[in-house]
């Protein structure tokens, strides 16, 4: 084992153990643990990422960036819950910049087939959730959107290049896409303390199948 593969498994056990403690702070409800650990997540996967490519990709990077911010926003969803929102908004956004540049040439209709799942998906937790938006309507609106998107550009560079790391990029997108679907749930329509331990559990597994995804594509 050369001293990158030992960098990365060291990180990689430091990654399980912040997670660890983020997911029984969160079933805890301990807030000090999740002060702690949740910003750590993301800070971990940078340092897995960076160690594990030669050439580290400054987008990534940067979508790694703006989750860490949201993770410390959403911290304090009372007072920052829009501002933790722009941040994963724009977290999507790269995501989807990043998938975009994978795909070589897309097909308006496959695309258009692939976004009818997420538009329908994406409608039924609007119709579930419409009443109790009030002014969190449009952003609300706007983000899932985004998210939906993402699951489609990912969904595309599956079905042209059945490679595995695209296959990991995809479930990752499918899981961020479900935890952010749980956020919602849990905040406007049915508050539940299950809920929350699901949301960091999905987000833990949706952020390191990306990543992971993004070492392989990094290093072919």
């Amino acid at each position: 084992m050369n001293n990158q593969n030992k960098k990365a498994l060291v990180i990689s056990l430091l990654f399980i153990v912040i997670s660890v403690f983020e997911i029984y702070g969160t079933i805890q409800n301990s807030k000090l643990l999740e002060f702690i650990f949740k910003p750590l997540i993301t800070v971990s996967l940078a340092l897995l990422y960076i160690v594990s490519v030669k050439k580290p990709s400054f987008l990534f990077i940067s979508a790694l960036f703006f989750s860490f911010w949201g993770d410390v926003l959403l911290l304090f969803p009372e007072k920052y819950f829009v501002l933790g929102l722009v941040s994963f908004l724009l977290t999507h956004l790269i995501f989807i910049k990043i998938i975009r540049g994978f795909i070589s040439n897309v097909d308006s209709k496959l695309f258009l087939k692939s976004a009818i799942f997420f538009v329908a998906y994406f409608g039924g937790i609007i119709y579930l959730i419409f009443e109790n938006l009030n002014e969190l309507l449009i952003p609300v609106l706007v983000y899932g959107l985004v998210i939906s998107t993402f699951g489609t550009f990912a969904t595309v560079n599956y079905i042209k290049n059945k490679a595995t790391e695209n296959l990991w990029l995809l479930v990752g997108a499918l899981i961020f896409i479900l935890s952010d679907s749980i956020i919602a749930i849990n905040k406007f329509y049915m508050e539940n303390a299950l809920l929350g331990s699901l949301i960091m559990i999905t987000y833990i597994v949706a952020q390191y199948f990306i990543c992971k995804a993004m070492i392989a594509k990094s290093i072919q």
